[in-house]
C-alpha cells in the first residue's frame, strides 16, 4: 500500500513538472526589430500582456492550480491482502480428502494442501495488485494527457494574442 501511494505521489509530481515544462517551452521569443529601448520594450510587453489576458481569458502570472492526486480519477481500492485463510483451509481439506483416498496419510495431505492453497492465494493476490497498479498508471497517464490538452487550450490563445499585439508594435515574435 505504501508503494502504491509513493507511485501516485511521484506521478503527480511528474505531471506538475510536465505541465510547467510545457508552459516554459511555449514562451515567446521577442526581438525589438525597430530598435525599441528597454523601457519601451517593458511597457509594450506589459500592455500586450494585459490585452492578451483580456482576449484569451488566461493569465500566465496567475495560472489555474495544477491537478492534485485527489482531483484525478480514482480506481477501485487496492486488493486487500487478507490472510488467505480460506484458501489455506480449502487446500488443507482437499489435501486431507485426497490423501485419505490415495495413501491414507491425512495429516501430510492436509499440510501439502494448505501450502498449495496458500501459494494459489498469493498468486491471485499478486495478479490483483498488478492489475490495480496497471489501472492506476493508466489513470495517471490520462490525467497527464488532460493536463497537457488543457495547457494547450489556455496558453495557446494567450501566446497568439500576445504575439499579435507585439507584432503590431514592431517586434519580431517567434
Amino acid at each position: 500500500m505504501k508503494h502504491i501511494a509513493a507511485c501516485l505521489i511521484v506521478a503527480t509530481l511528474a505531471t506538475i513538472g510536465l505541465t510547467t515544462a510545457t508552459a516554459q517551452s511555449q514562451q515567446l521569443i521577442i526581438y525589438p526589430s525597430k530598435g525599441q529601448s528597454a523601457e519601451q520594450q517593458g511597457r509594450d510587453k506589459y500592455e500586450c500582456h494585459v490585452w492578451a489576458v483580456q482576449q484569451s481569458g488566461y493569465d500566465p502570472t496567475n495560472p489555474p492550480p495544477a491537478p492534485t492526486a485527489q482531483a484525478q480519477p480514482q480506481q477501485a481500492a487496492p486488493p486487500q491482502s487478507g490472510g488467505g485463510g480460506g484458501a489455506v483451509l480449502r487446500g488443507a481439506i482437499g489435501g486431507a480428502i485426497l490423501a485419505d483416498v490415495v495413501d491414507g496419510d491425512e495429516d501430510k495431505g492436509a499440510a501439502l494442501g494448505a501450502v498449495r492453497g496458500a501459494r494459489q492465494h498469493k498468486k491471485r493476490q499478486k495478479r490483483q495488485q498488478e492489475e490495480y497498479r496497471r489501472q492506476q498508471q493508466q489513470a495517471q497517464q490520462q490525467a497527464q494527457q488532460q493536463a497537457q490538452a488543457q495547457q494547450q487550450q489556455t496558453v495557446g490563445p494567450y501566446n497568439r494574442a500576445m504575439a499579435a499585439c507585439l507584432e503590431g508594435r514592431g517586434y519580431t515574435v517567434k
